[in-house]
């Protein structure tokens, strides 16, 4: 306020920078929270299509060596009925080994399990670039907001110009997160 209570005009202008920083503020935070979440979420599928892919492996390695076992029994088989009994049972444990191995129908063999984890693990990387780029962004306009302020109270300018400087890099952070988060690596 000046003498005789009349609103300074520039400390409108500066309140006006304050809300606008503040709003981008806001969407900044909210972008931040959800990439993190998206992060975390797409983290836990990645682990878990890995432990699915693991425990298929598992399975796969054990039936392969039993049936690499039972065909050293077939042919020291003593009946030709016991051959084709155990033939059978080997030719059964291969083409299960083979299921677990690639089972495209249901998207679940360990083929199909390493491209899911993959595309886990890359949505999870862009969304963690995203959330740092919001976290810069936020940083930045909390400065801003805090630069502002300041200027309200000491009237010197080149609080404001720094207000405005950082306001904007924070805005170029908050778009760089939205539209291409690993176009910029800080970290």
């Amino acid at each position: 306020m000046s003498a005789g209570g009349h609103i300074d005009p520039s400390n409108k202008k500066v309140a006006l920078l304050i809300a606008v920083l503040a709003a981008f503020l806001a969407f900044s935070e909210t972008l931040g929270s959800s990439a993190q979440t998206e992060a975390l979420s797409r983290n836990i599928e990645g682990s878990n299509l890995w432990s699915f892919f693991q425990a298929k492996t598992i399975r796969m390695t054990t039936l392969q060596t039993a049936a690499e076992a039972l065909e050293v029994d077939a042919a020291q088989a003593a009946t030709s009925e016991a051959r084709a009994a155990i033939e059978k049972r080997v030719a059964a444990w291969r083409k299960t080994a083979a299921r677990y191995d690639s089972e495209p129908d249901k998207n679940e063999g360990r083929k199909e399990l390493a491209v899911r984890a993959a595309s886990a693990e890359k949505k999870r990387d862009r969304a963690l670039a995203a959330y740092h780029q919001y976290e810069v962004a936020s940083g930045a306009l909390q400065i801003a907001i805090v630069l502002a302020s300041a200027n309200v109270i000491t009237g010197a300018a080149f609080l404001m110009w720094g207000a405005m400087g950082l306001g904007v890099f924070g805005v170029v952070f908050t778009l760089i997160g939205f539209l291409a988060p690993t176009a910029v690596h800080l970290f």
